[in-house]
């Protein structure tokens, strides 16, 4: 069985740990049950080939809460995500293992369950809902359940995700952020997530900028991701509606209305008359579909 499992850009600005999207960027994986662990890469990119590869470790967590044993797995992941580049890399592992665990167990739990137990797996569900459901997905886990809604969207929008060469890894990019915000910052959030689904939704593009602005997490962040706020200005400068740090960083993800066609060239060649040639350019659309079985 091969899975197709999109990547995800989570928090969008202001939404911290709630909203999330799926984009047409996409891991494969092979997989097939067997007597032993048999896991590698197939495109030659450095993976876990034993029992501690996220993958085989979802799967082994679906067989156990249908009361089954995983005897092996036989994996070839092609992975095209980077990783700890906050585009959802773990959860496209985590939404891999379960999805084909899943079908491989004659699909005994709905996809509900799959989005529990893959935001318990994971600690929360911003990247593995939309990774699982595709579009764009609002979630709340309160421990056990995730109350969700997915929103198929169709725009006129593209996604330039601005990746630099160095990785950010999720643990140091939580670490940073403060124990506790004021009243006051917690409204200045809730006031621009809602309003950057609003607005995407119904074509107020105009909004986007002012929706992505948070106080909860990217100014901490922007601390550990050297010239991030110069990569904004330049996206800022060649039209974007808006930028934001995509999950924990370190991408930029720049939100492209589809006639600026030359924005990912322009984006690139200011980046490097900056002296920031390290950062790439690709641009995105958003996927509606989410994990497939192909």
């Amino acid at each position: 069985m091969k899975i197709q499992i999109p990547a995800t850009s989570a928090n969008l600005g202001a939404g911290f740990d709630a909203l999330g999207l799926a984009l047409t960027f996409y891991n494969y994986v092979e997989m097939e049950e067997c007597d032993e662990v048999d896991i590698s890469s197939a495109d030659g990119v450095e993976v876990p080939t034993d029992e501690n590869n996220l993958i085989y470790v979802s799967a082994k967590d679906l067989y156990a809460v249908c009361g089954r044993k995983l005897s092996g797995l036989r994996l070839r992941q092609h992975s095209n995500i980077p990783m700890a580049r906050g585009l959802g890399s773990s959860s496209a592992c985590i939404i891999a293992g379960l999805v084909g665990a899943n079908k491989m167990l004659g699909d005994p739990l709905t996809k509900d369950d799959l989005v529990d137990l893959a935001a318990q797996i994971e600690g929360h569900p911003d990247n593995t809902a939309p990774a699982l459901l595709g579009g764009i997905v609002t979630a709340v886990f309160d421990g056990r359940k995730v109350h969700w809604v997915k929103q198929e969207v169709y725009t006129k929008l593209r996604f330039a995700a601005i990746i630099p060469d160095f990785e950010l890894r999720t643990e140091d990019a939580r670490a940073c952020l403060p124990k506790e915000v004021s009243h006051k910052d917690a409204v200045f959030n809730l006031s621009r997530a809602a309003l950057f689904s609003a607005s995407l939704l119904t074509g107020k593009f105009e909004n986007l900028r002012t929706a992505v602005h948070d106080k909860l997490h990217q100014p901490y962040r922007m601390e550990l991701i050297p010239d991030c706020r110069e990569v904004f200005d330049i996206a800022y400068t060649h039209g974007a509606y808006a930028a934001y740090i995509s999950g924990a960083g370190p991408t930029v993800m720049a939100i492209v209305d589809e006639e600026n066609k030359y924005f990912a060239g322009k984006m690139k060649f200011s980046l490097d008359n900056a002296g920031l040639g390290g950062w790439q350019v690709h641009e995105f659309g958003i996927d509606n579909v989410g994990t497939q079985i192909l």
